[in-house]
């Protein structure tokens, strides 16, 4: 397996404020990994460093052996906690756009997550629901060929009939040679799709292992050992 992504001593601080603290890890290609903390633990911080919209106070950042810029972008998929398109656009008009924008969106591929989704290309965003806006912006990102998918809180803000359309499109439509980063809060939701976890607590990783090694150390769920602790 290739190693993806490498941090070493990584900081990030914001005046007197440490949102990421020394943090030091290695993630790996074929994997699905959550990035799980609770709101406030440096999850977002630490992938807005990683996609290049943040500078690191300190320690070093490297996609693929590549310092974060413009040739690690073309390696990372990635799927903001908000949203950043454009309201007033259809959906044909963001397909557009991402393919004249990234060499390596696949069109098809988005227009058969759409019809699976019974998502119409000629909607308006400003028309849907929010969960069918997290929708289309998930197949935007899934529709690029990338070797890692960053999707921060891809299932927040949505029913739980959404939830399960939004997983599904995750496991059916990515490279199994590629990784796929996924940060969130809502444990027992993802667990089930998930081979290693990351646990980061106050801008520190205080647990890196597969989920297979975790039910055998520890006898019990992910979503029960981040309650214990997390102490949610």
């Amino acid at each position: 397996m290739n190693t993806l992504v490498t941090c070493k001593e990584l900081t990030k601080t914001y005046g007197k404020k440490t949102a990421l603290n020394h943090v030091s890890l290695e993630i790996e290609s074929g994997h699905i990994i959550g990035l799980l903390g609770p709101n406030g633990s440096g999850k977002t911080t630490f992938i807005k460093l990683l996609n290049g919209l943040l500078t690191p106070t300190s320690g070093e950042l490297y996609v693929k052996k590549l310092p974060v810029g413009i040739e690690s972008k073309k390696i990372i998929s990635y799927l903001p906690d908000q949203t950043y398109l454009n309201m007033n656009n259809t959906v044909q008009d963001v397909l557009d756009y991402f393919g004249a924008f990234y060499a390596d969106f696949e069109k098809d591929r988005a227009y058969q997550m759409l019809e699976s989704l019974k998502i119409s290309p000629k909607d308006k965003l400003k028309s849907m629901s929010k969960g069918t806006k997290e929708k289309v912006q998930l197949i935007l990102v899934m529709s690029r060929r990338a070797e890692l998918y960053v999707l921060d809180e891809p299932i927040a803000g949505v029913d739980p009939a959404a939830r399960d359309y939004i997983l599904q499109t995750i496991l059916t439509n990515y490279d199994p040679e590629a990784s796929i980063l996924i940060s969130t809060h809502l444990i027992s939701d993802i667990e089930n799709i998930l081979d290693q976890v990351i646990f980061i607590k106050e801008g520190e990783i205080c647990l890196q292992a597969s989920v297979d090694d975790i039910r055998m150390q520890h006898q019990k769920s992910i979503d029960a050992l981040f309650r214990e602790v997390f102490k949610c």
